[in-house]
C-alpha cells in the first residue's frame, strides 16, 4: 500500500477543556493533562495525532509562566509524543487583556497579552516543539458595541491589530483573527476582509478559518445585510451550500494563515461566559450540515483546485461539548479518523 500524505499534520485544540466551561453556568474545566492524555491515546489505523494547539491561559498554561515554565511546558508535551502549533492569547477584558477598540489602557493591555504569548511561541520554537502555528487573537468586543460606530470601531480595531502585528513581527510570529459571529467588526465574511484589509499586514496579520464558524458567515447571522443563503434555505439543497460556502472561502483564503476542521449544524450555541457563536458538531452528527472533506478542500485548495500548501498544519476544534463527551476515548478516535480523510484529500508528502 502507498505510503500517505504527512502534511498538513494533525493537531488537537487544548482550549475546547477551557472555552465555556468554569463559570457561570458552564461545566467544570477539564485538565490540560486529560487533554493530553486522550489526544496521545487516540489511533486510527496506526495513524495519531501529530500535536496540540494551546490557549495560553491558567489553569492550562498561564501567560505569565516564566522561561523555565515554558520549558518544563514543552518538555512536559514532548513527553506525550506530541509537537505545539498555534497558540490563543488571552486578549479578553476577563482573561488580563481588553478590548481591541476600547480605552487606550484597554488596548495595551490587549497588546501586553500579545507580546508574552508571543514570547512564549518564540521561546517554544527555539525549543524545537514548535514548528507550526499561529497566534489567535479576537477584536473582544461585543457586535452591539462595534454597531454603534462601525466605521470608527473597525478602525481602532485595525489600528490595534496592526500594532499587535508588529509585535509578532519583532517575535518571527503571525497572528491569525478567527471569523466567529459574536466578535464585533469580524462578525460578517464581509467585515471580516474589510478589516483584514484595512490592517494591510498580509502573511503577519491573517484569517483563522474554523469550518464550522466561517459556515454561519453564510446565513447572515449578527449581519444580515451580508446573508448569502435565504431564511428559509432549505438545507438538503446541497449546490446551494457549496456555492455560498465557496463565495466565504475564495474572500477569505488568501487572508487565511490556520486552519480547524470542524462540523456544525447551522445554530449557534453558547455555555459559560462565552457570547453565542457556531455549534460545534461532532463529526458523525446527524444534524451537521458540512461535508467535512470536501468543504475542508475549499480552505486548502486554491479557486482552481490546486493544493496551496499554506497551512502546515490543521487542527480540530470541538468548543463547548459537554465533558461527558470529551472525556469519552472514541470521541477522538472519530475525529481523528475525520482529520485523517482531510489530509489524505489535501495534503502532501515532504
Amino acid at each position: 500500500m502507498a505510503e500517505g500524505n504527512t502534511y498538513p499534520k494533525l493537531h488537537n485544540a487544548m482550549w475546547p477543556g477551557i472555552v465555556g466551561k468554569g463559570s457561570g453556568d458552564g461545566e467544570p474545566i477539564i485538565p490540560l493533562d486529560t487533554l493530553l492524555e486522550l489526544t496521545a491515546k487516540a489511533e486510527v489505523d496506526g495513524q495519531k495525532f501529530d500535536g496540540v494547539d494551546l490557549f495560553i491561559v491558567a489553569p492550562h498554561f498561564d501567560i505569565d509562566s516564566s522561561p523555565d515554565d515554558v520549558k518544563k511546558m514543552a518538555d512536559h508535551i514532548a513527553g506525550y509524543g506530541l509537537k505545539v502549533g498555534s497558540f490563543v492569547a488571552p486578549i479578553w477584558g476577563g482573561a488580563g487583556g481588553g478590548s481591541a477598540m476600547g480605552s487606550e489602557e484597554e488596548r495595551k493591555t490587549f497588546l501586553s497579552q500579545v507580546r508574552k504569548a508571543c514570547a512564549i511561541g518564540k521561546q517554544m520554537r527555539e525549543i524545537g516543539i514548535r514548528p507550526t502555528g499561529g497566534i489567535r487573537i479576537d477584536s473582544s468586543t461585543s457586535v452591539e458595541e462595534w454597531d454603534k460606530d462601525p466605521v470608527a470601531g473597525s478602525k481602532l480595531i485595525a489600528e490595534t491589530f496592526r500594532e499587535a502585528g508588529k509585535i509578532a513581527q519583532d517575535h518571527n510570529e503571525f497572528l491569525v483573527a478567527e471569523g466567529e459571529i459574536c466578535w464585533g467588526g469580524m462578525h460578517s465574511w464581509r467585515a471580516m476582509v474589510e478589516l483584514l484589509e484595512m490592517v494591510g499586514m498580509p502573511g503577519v496579520v491573517g484569517y483563522q478559518a474554523d469550518m464550522a464558524h466561517s459556515m454561519l458567515y453564510t446565513l447572515g447571522y449578527n449581519a444580515e445585510a451580508d446573508r448569502i443563503l435565504p431564511k428559509d434555505f432549505d438545507w438538503s439543497d446541497t449546490a446551494a451550500l457549496d456555492a455560498a460556502y465557496k463565495k466565504v472561502a475564495d474572500a477569505l483564503r488568501p487572508w487565511t494563515l490556520d486552519f480547524h476542521v470542524a462540523q456544525n449544524d447551522g445554530t449557534v450555541f453558547g455555555s459559560g461566559d462565552h457570547e453565542k457563536t457556531g455549534r460545534h458538531c461532532l463529526v458523525g452528527d446527524p444534524n451537521g450540515r458540512l461535508d467535512i472533506t470536501k468543504h475542508a478542500g475549499y480552505w486548502l485548495r486554491d479557486e482552481k483546485g490546486e493544493l496551496t500548501k499554506t497551512i502546515r498544519h490543521i487542527c480540530w476544534d470541538g468548543c463547548m461539548f459537554p465533558n461527558a463527551v470529551m472525556e469519552r476515548q472514541e470521541t477522538w478516535n472519530a475525529i481523528l479518523g475525520a482529520m485523517i480523510k482531510v489530509r489524505d484529500a489535501h495534503g502532501w508528502r515532504e
